[in-house]
C-alpha cells in the first residue's frame, strides 16, 4: 500500500501503524475520538488565512474564510471546505445526542457538529486544534 493514495482513496491503517505515526495526544483524539480541553488548543484563536487539514492523512477540511469564534473554546467553522471531505456519524456516547465529525479519507475522528452555527449555515463545526494542522495561503 503507498503512503500517498491518489484522490479519493481511502487510507486505510492498523492501529499499530496509527500509534507510530501520531504522538499520543493526537492519537488519543483522532483515533480514540478524545476531545481536548476547551481554550488549550492552538487553532482556536488563530486570525491567518489558510486550509485546516486533516492532521492524520493532510485531506483539506476547513477554510480559513469559513472559521468564526463560537466561544466554545474549540475552533468552529460554519461549513467544510469541501463537503465530501468529512462525514457526520450519529454519536449517543456520554449520555449524550451528537453528531460525530470524521475524515472521509482516514476516519479520524475531528470533532462534533451542532445546529447552533451563524446564518452562513446554522452550523458549528466544533473541531479539535490536534486533529488539524494549518496551511498558512502564501
Amino acid at each position: 500500500m503507498s503512503d500517498k493514495p491518489e484522490s479519493g482513496d481511502k487510507i486505510v491503517k492498523t492501529d499499530e501503524e496509527w500509534r507510530q505515526e501520531l504522538d499520543s495526544e493526537s492519537y488519543r483524539v483522532l483515533r480514540g475520538k478524545g476531545t481536548e480541553r476547551a481554550f488549550t488548543g492552538e487553532y482556536n484563536d488563530l486570525k491567518e488565512q489558510g486550509m485546516y487539514n486533516c492532521a492524520a492523512c493532510g485531506e483539506p477540511l476547513f477554510s480559513s474564510d469559513t472559521k468564526y469564534d463560537s466561544g466554545s473554546g474549540w475552533p468552529s467553522f460554519f461549513k467544510p471546505a469541501d463537503s465530501g471531505n468529512v462525514s457526520e456519524i450519529a454519536d449517543n456516547s456520554h449520555g449524550m445526542n451528537r453528531t460525530e465529525v470524521v475524515c472521509s479519507k482516514c476516519d479520524s475522528h475531528l470533532g462534533h457538529v451542532f445546529p447552533d452555527g451563524p446564518p452562513e449555515t446554522g452550523m458549528r463545526y466544533c473541531i479539535n486544534s490536534v486533529s488539524l494542522d494549518f496551511e498558512k495561503e502564501e
